[in-house]
């Protein structure tokens, strides 16, 4: 094999086991340890205005307590659908609303779900 074709294939393997850390990253972040945090979600797909949106582009996710997330949208008229979107994630997360934010309490983790990860 010729010098450039070994770096090639060297930067192309590097590039690829970026990607795969990236993304274990990503996924490990989402896991739920019984204790609130605002990655878990970061996957969360809103319906807004017609399109599929990330809730980080319309609210703010913070864990004000170990047992809950607070979403504060930045347009109010959003808090059903991104209610629906957190529900439809299917992250066994249940938000609830107060017209103004969504608080979503988050269970503590079960015997069962810590087998299951």
């Amino acid at each position: 094999m010729e010098p450039n074709l070994i770096e090639l294939a060297l930067d192309e393997a590097r590039d690829g086991m970026t990607e795969s850390v990236e993304h274990l990253r990503t996924e490990i972040s989402t896991i739920r340890t019984g204790r609130a945090s605002p990655a878990m979600l970061q996957n969360v797909q809103v319906e807004y205005y017609g399109s599929m949106t990330p809730l980080e582009q319309v609210a703010s996710v913070s864990a004000p307590q170990a047992d809950l997330l607070l979403v504060q949208p930045f347009d109010t008229s959003a808090l059903h659908d991104i209610e629906r979107g957190i529900m439809q994630a299917n992250l066994g997360l249940n938000p609830s609303n107060d017209g103004q934010t969504i608080r979503v309490p988050v269970p503590p983790l079960s015997q069962e779900r810590r087998q299951e990860l």
